[in-house]
Parts: structure tokens; sequence; C-alpha cells
């Protein structure tokens, strides 16, 4: 019962953050200079004016707000303003699928190998397997994505001919291996140098001395009762490892070619597509809300001790 009424606080919590996410969104993208319908040659003056009454962009800036404040309450994200033919919600729903497997899969492997790295790194502390990982993990962090993703195409696709450089082609499983490990090496290191540390120090606790002294085997120990504590920093960082892996898709969604959402946020924000960029704006920020939910609801089942109501 107590979970249930920390969940639906955090739920009413939720709604007003997302109101003012859109609400900042809304007036910054009308602040910044530039329209939805500025070329490098200048349309006619009743051309922009026909556009312009068409997407209700000559209406007083607060009467268009409160116009798509009604229409995103009905689940209209409106038209947008560069693809003609498509909503943004029509956009959105050929977008998702992609980044969804992209974003998900990518996070599935920087959980699995950064903790089995981290905790490796733990129990053979100062030997090559941990000094392997610490320099894996510097160089994880340090090359960005944008130089990695084409050095490994060069490489893996050029040269080796192994794999596809670019591409989607209905999410071929060779055409996500060198987006999905690009996307997962940075939150894959943050994981790995997190377990180690946190294991190192939950295995100085003295119930786990006790367990040792006891006789019991060291798969038992940190399986059934190192680990779970250990895990707590990386719970609390997955939140953050989801917002990085949506930031990086961005970069490695465009230069791969894939037809995530994260391209066209990109595209929408060059082009100016307000509709566009609010629209993957507000599905960004709930995944991000959803995800910091998941993350304090993981931290009850790891730990029973923390109390919530505290």
């Amino acid at each position: 019962m107590l979970t249930i009424r920390y969940f639906l606080r955090r739920l009413g919590g939720a709604v007003p953050t997302l109101f003012l996410i859109v609400t900042a969104s809304f007036f910054l993208m009308r602040l910044a200079p530039g329209g939805p319908f500025d070329r490098e040659q200048a349309l006619p003056a009743d051309v922009a004016a026909n556009l312009n009454a068409s997407y209700g962009l000559d209406q007083p800036l607060v009467a268009q707000y409160a116009r798509y404040l009604v229409a995103l309450a009905h689940g209209d994200f409106g038209p947008s303003f560069r693809y003609r033919d498509f909503s943004v919600t029509d956009l959105i729903a050929q977008g998702m699928p992609v980044s969804l497997s992209l974003g998900a899969t990518a996070l599935a492997l920087a959980l699995c190998c950064g903790v089995l790295l981290g905790c490796l790194s733990a129990l053979y502390r100062h030997s090559f397997v941990d000094y392997a990982t610490l320099a894996l993990t510097v160089a994880a962090i340090a090359i960005p994505s944008f130089v990695l993703l084409p050095f490994l195409g060069l490489v893996f696709g050029i040269h080796l001919h192994w794999l596809p450089v670019a591409g989607w082609q209905g999410g071929d499983l060779r055409h996500l291996v060198l987006p999905v490990a690009v996307l997962s090496l940075p939150p894959l290191a943050y994981i790995a140098r997190m377990t180690r540390a946190s294991l190192l120090e939950v295995l100085k606790k003295p119930y786990l001395r006790t367990a040792f002294a006891k006789g019991l085997p060291a798969h038992t120990v940190i399986l059934r009762h190192a680990l779970r504590p250990a895990l707590l920093p990386v719970a609390g960082y997955l939140a953050p490892a989801v917002a990085s892996i949506m930031t990086g898709s961005l970069v490695v969604e465009t230069i791969a070619g894939l037809p995530g959402i994260g391209r066209y946020l990109v595209q929408g924000a060059l082009n100016r597509d307000y509709t566009l960029v609010l629209g993957m704006v507000i599905v960004y920020s709930t995944i991000l809300i959803a995800m910091g939910l998941l993350v304090d609801l993981l931290y009850l089942w790891l730990d029973p001790r923390i109390r919530l109501e505290a």
C-alpha cells in the first residue's frame, strides 16, 4: 500500500514537471531566430502570409500556446511544418520503434557488460583484468560518438566488409551492431566504474567477512549478499544513462542514417519545425520522467530498508 501511494504521488508530480517542460520549450523555440518557412530565397509576402495563417502562426503567441495545449490534451501533437504529408504523431509512430530498439538494446548491453566488468575488476583488484577494465572505461568516456562511429564504420564496414556502415533495413541485426556498440560504451564505462567502487566498499562490511569466515562459497556471497547493495549506485545512474543514450542517439541516428526520432529532432531543430521539436521533447521528457520513477521503485527492491515516507 505504501508503494502504491508513493507511486501515485510521484506520478502526480510528473504532470506539472512535464507542463513546465512543454511551456519552456514552446516559448524558447519561438525566441530562436528564423521560422519554419524561411528559405534561402525569401517567399513572396502573400505566400508567407497565407502559410502563417494556415498554421495559425499569425495569431498572438499566447493564443498559439493555448491552442497547442488544447490539442495536446486531446493527444494531437499538431502537423509538421516541413513534412507536409505527415503529422507529428505519424513521425513519432514511425521513428519510435527504431529508437526504442536501439536505446533498449544499448541500455541492456551497458548494464550486463558494465556490471560484469565492474564485478571482475573488483574481485581481481590490481590484476590485468582490473587495469584493462579501467583503460577501457577511460577510452569509452573520452572518445565521442561522432568520432567512434565513423572510425568503426571505416574499419568493420569499409576495410573488413563485416558490417554495414549505415541504414536500417527493417531492423536487421547487422545494421544494429555498430550503433548499439557506440551508444552503449559511455554508460557501460560509468556502470563498470560504479560497480567496481561500490562492490569494493560492500566487501568490507562485517557481515560479508562473517559469511566468508563461515566457509560460504565466494559466488554465493557475491550473488546473494553483496551484489544487491552494490548495485544501488548503478540504479541511481539508470536515469542519467537513459539520458546519455537518448542524447547520443541524436548523433548516432543522424550519422548512421537510422529513421529514429533522434534524427527527426535534429532535422526539426534545424528547420525550425516547431511542432515536431515539441513533440520529440515531450516524448523524451516522458521517457526520462518514467525512468526516474522506475529507479525510485528499483531502490526499494534493492534495499527494503529505504523508507519511502522519509
